[in-house]
């Protein structure tokens, strides 16, 4: 691991996480592509950590709204918390449940290429189907607990590496009658409490990884991710709410059709 390819990954990441694309999926991506050896796989999850960060400070006045709720008796604050958590349940019993498995299973190139492809087909098929029907929840303060539970259930998908996170839960929030502002909002506050005890979870697990010539370029990468995450979630809620969430299907379409063929023609090993 150079420094280099530090700065990559931690641009991967920032860019990525937030944006339905799958920042795992570029990750598994790039790392193949740049060499790198599975025993990285600690460093990419670390430096999930910076986006996080970018996504609280974003999001920092709906955050002190939640404290509020927890120490003030702010109603809409206390709402908004107890339905993150409802959405972050399913997720985090199936993960927990079928860690190992994924990971042994689902996290190459060729799983990552076709999740992106049938992410990217279900993105545009959903998008043009919401178009038509208009939305019933404008902000995230209207959701109820049946809303988080099923954005909670979508974000299931995001267990296979490359079908996105964001895309899992904008998506099911779509299905629930979410505007596309509310639901990116609630995709991503909803992120801080699932990519934390995912991060945290699987440092634990593989502390054993984390090795001293390490430092240097996990802190390199995890400063990086945190500005490229800043500036990508600004630039994707102002960009979604202009065009919508089909041009990042097309991309998706695009990016895992191109990994297919190199892997047919032996450029990608699985």
């Amino acid at each position: 691991m150079t420094i280099l390819d530090a700065i990559i990954l931690g641009i991967v990441e920032g860019l990525t996480e937030f944006i339905p694309v799958s920042s795992t999926g570029h990750l598994i991506l790039a790392k193949s592509l740049l060499g790198l050896a599975d025993s990285v796989d600690t460093y990419l999850i670390t430096i999930q950590l910076g986006a996080t960060l970018a996504v609280a400070i974003h999001y920092r006045a709906r955050i002190a709204q939640m404290l509020g709720g927890v120490t003030k008796g702010d109603e809409g604050g206390r709402r908004l918390a107890v339905n993150l958590f409802i959405a972050f349940l399913p997720a985090a019993v199936v993960g927990l449940l079928f860690d190992d498995m994924i990971e042994r299973v689902f996290f190459n190139p060729l799983t990552v290429s076709l999740a992106l492809v049938v992410g990217g087909i279900a993105m545009i098929t959903i998008e043009r189907a919401m178009k038509r029907r208009p939305a019933k929840l404008e902000s995230v303060d209207r959701v109820g607990p049946l809303d988080a539970f099923a954005v909670g259930v979508a974000q299931c998908f995001a267990l296979w590496p490359g079908m996105s996170r964001s895309m899992s839960t904008i998506v099911g929030a779509q299905l629930r009658g979410f505007s596309n502002a509310a639901a990116a909002d609630f995709s991503f506050l909803l992120a801080l409490p699932t990519l934390g005890a995912a991060t945290l979870y699987s440092l634990w697990k593989d502390r054993a990884a984390l090795e001293g010539d390490m430092l240097v370029p996990g802190a390199v990468g995890l400063a990086v991710s945190f500005v490229s995450g800043w500036l990508a979630v600004a630039w994707f809620l102002k960009v979604l709410k202009r065009v919508g969430m089909e041009p990042f299907g097309w991309y998706r379409i695009a990016v895992g059709a191109v990994v297919l063929l190199l892997w047919a023609l032996g450029h990608v090993t699985v």
